[in-house]
């Protein structure tokens, strides 16, 4: 099984981006109570019940998919299951990502209703298009308070195998060394703050890397040192900078995500985070990839955006 993972991971190039990606249409979608103390992105919905809420989100999802479709994008939709309910189903880049040489990591998630979203049969439906050689499981994790949850805490360089995560309650370094040590990446750490001054929940909603631009609030990381570090190892990687205000990282302009068809390079994220932008951002961007904006404002309400509705798909194919 070793040598069938290392041929194919021989064969497998390695790059930043994908084109297929696995996405979650809501079945009961509603800002989470348990998440809402420290994502401060989230906000409540006054008046709203959780069934008009939903089929909005829903609306907005489909939407999406047909926008990623016609931009050539695969996208392998799942269904989230009425039972358990799990507000949060339709972001799981949180709980799971996959590798190039085959392997898939589940992750160990802080809030109870989120640890619900791992399905085996997901796992079971991207093996029917996909070499999946193994399966690294770090959700027990979770008994001791430790969790780091997938590309939401992990930004991900698979090119240069390095591992920007910002700490916070959702990004512990227990599970991150465990996860480094295992897909053979650098860590880069460091602590991000919100406007108010509080730890930013999740590394992808103030960052994030294409392949030849990094997006990125380099002013929300108040340690001068750590600013440094990350500053210098995004350009030893060849990154062009594009530095986010607070305000911007606040409308979603971070969480976004690079895709890729053929050799074009897509940036995907919110309405809201592309118009919180500024002309010169989007033109720096605009020489890297095509902006491709999604219109979420429902789903924005739980705290997440585009790049977190997107697991992207490094597997082979079969």
């Amino acid at each position: 099984m070793r040598q069938r993972e290392q041929g194919i991971a021989r064969r497998s190039k390695v790059e930043q981006s994908t084109s297929a990606v696995l996405m979650v249409r809501p079945a009961r979608f509603y800002p989470n109570p348990e998440t809402a103390a420290d994502n401060a992105f989230q906000r409540e919905a006054p008046g709203d019940k959780v069934a008009p809420l939903a089929a909005r989100a829903r609306d907005e999802f489909d939407h999406a998919v047909d926008t990623l479709r016609g931009h050539g994008v695969t996208v392998h939709v799942v269904d989230d299951t009425v039972t358990p309910e799990k507000p949060d189903a339709v972001f799981p880049n949180n709980w799971i990502s996959t590798h190039h040489d085959g392997r898939i990591a589940l992750y160990p998630m802080f809030s109870p209703a989120r640890r619900r979203e791992r399905r085996i049969d997901i796992i079971d439906d991207l093996r029917r298009h996909y070499h999946v050689g193994a399966v690294i499981d770090y959700s027990s994790c979770e008994n001791d308070g430790q969790c780091l949850e997938g590309t939401g805490s992990l930004v991900l360089d698979h090119v240069h195998r390095v591992a920007y995560v910002s700490l916070s309650k959702r990004a512990h370094p227990g599970p991150l060394r465990k996860f480094c040590a295992d897909f053979a990446f650098e860590p880069v750490t460091f602590t991000s703050v919100d406007q108010a001054g509080q730890p930013i929940y999740h590394t992808n909603v103030m960052m994030c890397l294409g392949t030849d631009f990094a997006l990125i609030g380099l002013r929300s990381i108040p340690d001068a040192q750590e600013r440094r570090r990350v500053r210098e190892r995004l350009e030893k990687s060849g990154k062009q900078i594009v530095e986010l205000a607070p305000e911007q990282i606040a409308n979603f302009a971070g969480n976004a995500i690079e895709l890729q068809i053929d050799r074009e390079k897509l940036l995907v994220l919110s309405a809201r985070g592309l118009s919180a932008l500024s002309p010169e951002q989007v033109s720096a961007l605009e020489r890297h990839a095509r902006i491709v904006p999604l219109t979420l404002p429902t789903i924005e309400l739980a705290g997440g955006s585009a790049r977190c509705m997107i697991a992207t798909i490094h597997l082979p194919p079969l």
